[in-house]
């Protein structure tokens, strides 16, 4: 009896021990994909190795969509891919930080090479002191373009591919554009006559973008910039259509349903390429970095609740 007790003992204890040990497996297997998830990833080196550049062209004021022809009244060509003998784009380091300089001179971007889809990317941004025609007497202006699909130079400008725009404009960071047939839902007031709509988090979701829409452009919710001279923290969070443009850590607009329209039907447009603007205004971008997400931040879920 005793040994048949004992034997018994010893079998339940082993299962407890394997159990422990199956936990603590699971809880180390848990916090290691935890750990991988919030890893970061940085998107800049001083070859811009993880981007391709396009440049179209140097535009003039009065500038109306169609295409640029040269003094001999035929059509230009854009320049293209991966030809930048100008340097509108450079790597250098700026206070501490390695930063892509555009100089803003001809209209254009550098691209990913690579597509994301459900992620939070990260970047600094300062502006420089240049100015280029058709925007001497404007505000400075670039953007940050996500979902991006399709080739560049399809746009108004003949500068982009496809894509949301989360604007970098003198006092309008955070702003809304579609890109070529892009849309979107924000939440924002809906505007009268020739008023801008202006997002705000606690109205409905209208449509922006491709018609049948609002328009194309929504006004940032308000100013959180940073003073001239100093960086300003730029944040997009993008999950499964959702996505956030938050300035130095202020929500400015709230969007969903992110789509282009295509024979007026909408098109889900949910992951792409990144693409960081140049747009007639010298600035900088610095400490572009990206992780990968498995769910909206808790902290935000709300702003989605209708």
């Amino acid at each position: 009896m005793n040994l048949e007790f004992s034997a018994f003992e010893f079998l339940s204890a082993s299962a407890r021990q394997w159990r422990a040990v199956a936990c603590l497996g699971f809880l180390l297997c848990a916090a290691s994909t935890s750990h991988a998830a919030t890893q970061w990833t940085d998107l800049l080196d001083k070859t811009l190795s993880k981007w391709d550049t396009y440049l179209s062209y140097q535009h003039k004021v009065g500038y109306d969509g169609s295409q640029p022809v040269g003094a001999d009244g035929k059509p230009l060509e854009a320049i293209g891919y991966n030809k930048d003998a100008t340097h509108v784009f450079s790597v250098e380091e700026i206070d501490g930080k390695l930063a892509v300089h555009v100089s803003g001179e001809f209209y254009g971007c550098i691209i990913t090479k690579q597509e994301f889809e459900n992620y939070r990317l990260k970047l600094k941004v300062k502006w420089g002191t240049k100015k280029w025609p058709p925007r001497l007497d404007k505000l400075r202006d670039g953007g940050v373009l996500y979902h991006s699909n399709g080739p560049c130079g399809v746009d108004y400008w003949r500068a982009w591919a496809r894509s949301q725009e989360f604007q970098i404009m003198e006092g309008h960071m955070g702003d809304y554009w579609s890109i070529e047939s892009s849309a979107i839902d924000i939440r924002a007031y809906l505007p009268e006559g020739t008023m801008n709509s202006v997002a705000d988090a606690t109205q409905s979701f209208l449509a922006f973008g491709a018609k049948p829409s609002v328009s194309g452009f929504c006004l940032r919710h308000e100013n959180a910039e940073s003073k001239p001279g100093e960086w300003t923290d730029v944040e997009l969070v993008c999950f499964k259509g959702k996505s956030l443009h938050i300035i130095n850590g202020h929500v400015v607009m709230v969007l969903k349903n992110s789509r282009y329209m295509k024979d007026g039907v909408a098109v889900p447009m949910t992951k792409g390429k990144i693409q960081l603007q140049s747009e007639a205004g010298e600035l900088y971008y610095a400490d572009v970095k990206i992780q990968e997400i498995d769910s909206l931040p808790q902290e935000y879920e709300a702003l989605f609740v209708e």
